[in-house]
């Protein structure tokens, strides 16, 4: 009896000496961490198509024909495949003061539809009348499908719009780092964009 007595005081004492050693050190939970993504270096080429227009893209992107059934056929993707991402082009020829106007307001539309998502909305006026290229470059900030958005036409035969997807659910803390890198493609796009 007494040996059973004294192996109960010593597993408490155990016990006790355990929880007072682990208890010494502060504790708070890790937070929440996303993949490392290993961004490519920044190199661009030429793209110079059958379509009326060129512009300069990263090498580690693929310009592809839109393969949607409705689509045109000066519709392009600049697909970024390692960083599960496109921008999609979609070209058309102007006819009419009226359908320009159109395309304007179907821009306009197609970038406040992200309203519902969206923190801001910011408007950056493109202007480059050496090359006739002109447009608006909308940044869409918060959980939008597209945060970036972008039309460019010369205002008489040309427009070209552009929007930036990932394959991924709109989480701007979780891409933010692919975000701004090709924010900076899209940069050299549009100012190395030309109209054949």
């Amino acid at each position: 009896m007494e040996s059973i007595m004294r192996t109960r005081i010593l597993c408490v004492f155990s016990v006790l000496c355990f929880l007072t050693v682990s208890c010494g050190s502060d504790y708070s939970p890790k937070p929440r961490g996303y993949f490392k993504i290993d961004l490519p270096k920044k190199e661009y080429q030429s793209y110079k198509g059958e379509c009326p227009f060129s512009f300069d893209y990263p090498v580690y992107a693929d310009v592809v024909t839109d393969s949607a059934r409705n689509a045109k056929p000066c519709w392009k993707d600049v697909v970024y495949g390692g960083l599960n991402g496109r921008i999609h082009l979609s070209y058309q020829s102007i006819g009419s003061r009226a359908q320009f106007n159109e395309l304007i307001e179907d821009s306009h539309t197609f970038v406040f539809k992200h309203t519902v998502k969206a923190t801001a909305i910011d408007e950056s006026i493109i202007s480059m009348p050496d090359k006739k290229v002109y447009g608006i470059y909308y940044t869409i900030d918060g959980n939008a499908a597209s945060p970036v958005q972008f039309f460019l036409t010369d205002s008489t035969k040309n427009y070209i719009r552009g929007a930036l997807y990932f394959n991924e659910q709109p989480r701007l803390d979780s891409i933010q780092p692919v975000l701004d890198f090709v924010k900076k493609d899209i940069d050299v796009m549009i100012r190395s964009f030309r109209w054949n």
